[in-house]
């Protein structure tokens, strides 16, 4: 079974997601220059926003290059550890095939359950006598032990969700095991319903403790580069792969599906909110749940949205998705689709949609129709 999430989202002048010289991110699409928020961008306010780790109660994971660091945290109870407990996780990372650096830093990202980082450290706290020692049959041990819980302990709603991919050396006890895990959940970078340009705002600071008799003038100035823009956003989770990945835990896997739901909705990206403060929520949200594909809608706006007489920039997106979403159905058939709900701000019709209210209501459907369908 698949949930698909389309959401339109039109954001007060901003700059939500840069590129490396700072610009609002862009794209070329259907011909004309769109405005853009990266797929990563995205995942990450999902990841981040408080309302996910709510409703999955906490049970999330952690990407980090710093485990050793927060490991011998845990066992010395001291910020930045010590020299001899650093230099005994250090060197079990290093066999296990996660080489730290100086800075005790691996050389790749780790994606595994928070929780897995106490017992890590419980695990070499216990041995710490025989390791500081130099005993080598405790050390593999402890290596091996190692190994198994980054291979196991991924069963959290967002690794689950978006997946892992730890690239280690093959001959490692680390690179025997099974590392990947296959993400249920994709996400498209969201692009702007309509052709959009970047603006540029000149700031200045005034110096306050400058002197009366010095030259009139700011004491910094500069520019910063921003667009508006309403956009379609897309994403889907494959529920059975959602299921695998979190040991076949049908409970847990609804739960993940409604936290997603949920912070997809209310997570907003946190680039220069403090200078532009787009606290803006969608105007239009739409799930469907279906029994097998997919269809992204960003092609109902392959002719950028006109602003005219007959409504504004977020009716006019709304109504061509309806459009288009009705075309796909009577070209492609819907009988797979198992429920379409969706609500919008504004009174508007939603021709061929099951038209809800608020935001419980679709995900109440959604789980209705999940729990029906497992």
């Amino acid at each position: 079974m698949i949930i698909e999430l389309h959401i339109l989202q039109n954001f007060a002048p901003s700059n939500l997601n840069r590129d490396d010289t700072n610009s609002p991110k862009e794209c070329d699409f259907g011909g004309y220059r769109r405005a853009r928020i990266s797929s990563q961008c995205i995942k990450k306010a999902i990841r981040d926003c408080d309302i996910f780790k709510t409703t999955i109660n906490g049970k999330e994971g952690v990407r980090t290059k710093l485990l050793v660091l927060k490991i011998a945290e845990k066992i010395t109870g001291e910020k930045g550890g010590n020299t001899k407990v650093n230099k005994v996780v250090a060197d079990i990372f290093d066999e296990a095939g996660l080489t730290p650096d100086k800075d005790l830093k691996t050389d790749v990202l780790v994606f595994i359950d928070k929780l897995a980082l106490d017992q890590i450290a419980q695990m070499i706290k216990t041995k710490l006598t025989d390791l500081e020692k130099g005993n080598k049959e405790t050390k593999q041990t402890i290596v091996n032990e190692l190994a198994k819980i980054v291979e196991d302990k991924v069963k959290t709603p967002d690794i689950s969700l978006f997946g892992r991919m730890l690239a280690v050396k093959p001959e490692s006890p680390l690179g025997k095991r099974t590392l990947n895990i296959n993400a249920a959940c994709q996400v498209a970078h969201a692009i702007s319903t309509s052709k959009v340009g970047v603006e540029f705002d000149f700031y200045t600071a005034m110096d306050d403790l400058k002197k009366p008799e010095e030259e009139a003038g700011a004491g910094m100035m500069g520019t910063v580069e921003y667009n508006s823009a309403c956009f379609y956003r897309y994403a889907n989770i494959d529920c059975n792969q959602l299921q695998i990945n979190l040991g076949d835990d049908k409970e847990l896997a609804r739960k993940t599906i409604e936290a997603f739901i949920r912070a997809a909705v209310n997570a907003i990206p946190t680039g220069k909110q403090n200078s532009f403060a787009a606290q803006n929520p969608p105007s239009f949200v739409f799930a469907v749940v279906r029994d097998s594909g997919a269809w992204s809608l960003t092609n109902a706006f392959v002719k950028p949205v006109r602003v005219g007489e007959t409504g504004d920039l977020v009716e006019q997106s709304i109504e061509k998705l309806v459009e288009y979403w009705g075309k796909l159905s009577k070209v492609y058939g819907d009988n797979g689709i198992k429920a379409k709900p969706a609500f919008v701000l504004d009174a508007q019709t939603l021709a061929g949609l099951d038209a809800v209210d608020t935001l419980e209501e679709l995900i109440a459907k959604v789980n209705e129709t999940i729990t029906a369908g497992c």
